[in-house]
């Protein structure tokens, strides 16, 4: 088995759930089966192999007697890990499922704006001509966020707010920056585009045509 084949195995994604989610922390194997619900068994024999692999590295309780694990920082591809971990298991698919079956009537597209070294996830919302109601997508971003072991900076725009984006604008930049990535397109949700309001010049040639 190679190593991108091992990466998808769910024991591996949930591991690494929880300890890209904190790159600082160090983790017994009693708290990663208890964060991720395996048996003991299961994450002593899935953090060998990562700790072998060199994506993990091992290290001396705060007992002194059993060991803790946590990301090793210094591992060749431990940005695209993260990058990886990002745009699937980790973040970006159980944001779109949330977006999805929560919010299908509102949310037009969504973007992941990029992830800071704390773990907070930055999610830009578009709405349509529904708006998504405050309290709820809040509610459900939290439990959301207490699921991924992640939190979210969440921002919510309309359709037409988001077309006028230009690099200036802060959200404009950081979609623009390379970082950003779509998890919901147009077309992907029951939500309709906010219907856009004639300009002045456009209103006074219809009038003139008229």
């Amino acid at each position: 088995m190679s190593a991108a084949d091992f990466l998808l195995a769910p024991e591996v994604q949930k591991l690494l759930k929880v300890v890209l989610a904190e790159p600082a922390g160090e983790f017994t194997v009693g708290e990663l089966a208890r964060r991720t619900k395996l048996d003991a068994a299961d994450v002593e024999r899935t953090q060998a192999h990562l700790v072998t692999s060199g994506i993990l590295t091992e290290r001396a309780g705060e007992d002194g007697e059993s060991m803790a694990v946590c990301a090793n920082r210094s591992f060749v591809f431990y940005d695209e890990l993260r990058a990886i971990a990002l745009k699937s298991f980790a973040a970006a698919e159980p944001i779109r499922a949330m977006l999805r079956s929560r919010f299908k009537a509102s949310v037009v597209r969504a973007f992941i704006l990029g992830e800071d070294e704390e773990g907070t996830v930055e999610l830009l919302v578009v709405h349509g001509e529904l708006v998504p109601d405050k309290a709820d997508m809040s509610a459900a971003c939290q439990k959301l966020s207490a699921s991924i072991g992640r939190h979210l900076k969440v921002h919510v725009i309309s359709s037409n707010t988001h077309a006028r984006l230009g690099s200036r604008d802060g959200l404009g930049f950081k979609l623009n920056s390379g970082r950003a990535f779509e998890i919901i397109a147009q077309g992907q949700t029951k939500a309709k585009p906010q219907l856009r309001r004639e300009g002045f010049l456009q209103s006074a040639r219809k009038r003139l045509w008229a």
